[in-house]
């Protein structure tokens, strides 16, 4: 089993424009991405998927790989599909979110552990929700797996909804989970899910992986204890004023 890690990564932020490239303890966000996949054990090899001259120039500065995507994809996850189809020799794909600099190498490798399962098509990562805060977040995406693992739904709500005891007690009750979004695809789901057609249930929750669970494929999870700093604009380069290498 080959495993390619894919790192999108785009110039034209909305919130953020420029991002891959603001510096941080002297390398650029990219770059420690970049460094933190490299450690890990499981992925063969890692490429950065950008449509931005910008964003090439300092992957090759740093000496890492890239590869030109197009311009017009919707999602990582299409960034991907595209570097896929020219790594042919790779089973796996990983996508590495281009916006967290100290992802762990850990975390991936526990990702890639998905595919150990035979029959895995797509992966993800959850953690635990311990905090009220997190629980009730709407801008936090909750989980609900079976006994196996996989993924049943996600939703920007707090699921599942505990009847007869009041929202302070929900904690203490039924163990929730929050999703991390880092996502593992084999090679020829990947191809497959980005010819879906956006879902009823994706418009609806806004978030991608309901499309997949919507046409049938099924999305194995592992569960994760370390918590992911991203950066989504300016402002979070706080959380991580604190963290060396």
């Amino acid at each position: 089993m080959k495993v390619l890690g894919v790192i999108p990564a785009r110039y034209a932020s909305t919130r953020f424009p420029g991002k891959p490239l603001i510096q941080i303890d002297g390398k650029s966000m990219i770059e420690r991405v970049y460094l933190q996949a490299k450690k890990s054990n499981r992925l063969d090899d890692v490429v950065v998927a950008t449509d931005d001259q910008r964003i090439a120039d300092e992957v090759i500065r740093f000496g890492g790989q890239v590869q030109f995507t197009a311009t017009d994809h919707q999602s990582g996850t299409d960034r991907c599909a595209e570097v896929a189809n020219l790594y042919p020799e790779y089973d796996i794909i990983i996508n590495i979110q281009g916006d967290e600099p100290y992802i762990a190498p850990e975390q991936i490798d526990l990702l890639v552990s998905c595919f150990d399962l035979p029959d895995t098509q797509l992966a993800t990562l959850i953690k635990e929700i311990h905090t009220q805060e997190e629980l009730f977040n709407t801008n936090i995406p909750k989980v609900i797996i079976n006994a196996s693992g996989e993924a049943r739904y996600f939703s920007r709500q707090t699921i599942p909804f505990i009847r007869g005891k009041a929202e302070d007690q929900w904690l203490s009750t039924h163990q929730f989970y929050k999703h991390i979004g880092i996502y593992g695809y084999h090679a020829l789901t990947l191809q497959a899910v980005t010819k879906l057609k956006p879902s009823t249930l994706e418009l609806a929750e806004s978030l991608e992986q309901l499309r997949w669970l919507e046409n049938g494929f099924s999305i194995q999870t592992r569960i994760t204890t370390i918590e992911t700093i991203a950066i989504d604009n300016p402002e979070d380069l706080q959380k991580i004023s604190s963290l060396k290498d």
